[in-house]
């Protein structure tokens, strides 16, 4: 049986001079033309049909990876995005969109 998975992209990637920021700008266009969705800042999410998919999106990823930054990729199942807790503080935020049609209102 093959279980749906999310890919978690965590980056650090520095940004000072002009070399720097066009490989950031390079990392994250192509970080959007796999299908991976913001999160947080420096942090995209896609949806993986099985565990085989993930080093086909790691090679992607790496070549395009600045060689001053750091980039994380983990893997979690469905149920265990879907069961993640979201910590606010004092913003006005009125909704969180989580999970399959599911919405927490604050």
């Amino acid at each position: 049986m093959y279980e749906k998975l999310r890919l978690i992209c965590f980056f650090d990637l520095p940004s000072d001079t002009p070399e720097e920021k066009k490989a950031y700008r390079t990392f994250r266009k192509k970080l959007i033309e796999l299908g991976f969705v913001m999160q947080q800042y420096s942090v995209y999410v896609r949806t993986l049909p099985n565990r085989s998919q993930l080093s086909k999106y790691e090679e992607q990823l790496k070549r395009v990876t600045p060689k001053n930054g750091l980039v994380e990729l983990i893997y979690v199942s469905e149920k265990q995005f879907n069961d993640r807790r979201f910590l606010i503080g004092e913003k006005s935020v009125q909704e969180v969109a989580i999970g399959n049609n599911k919405m927490v209102i604050i």
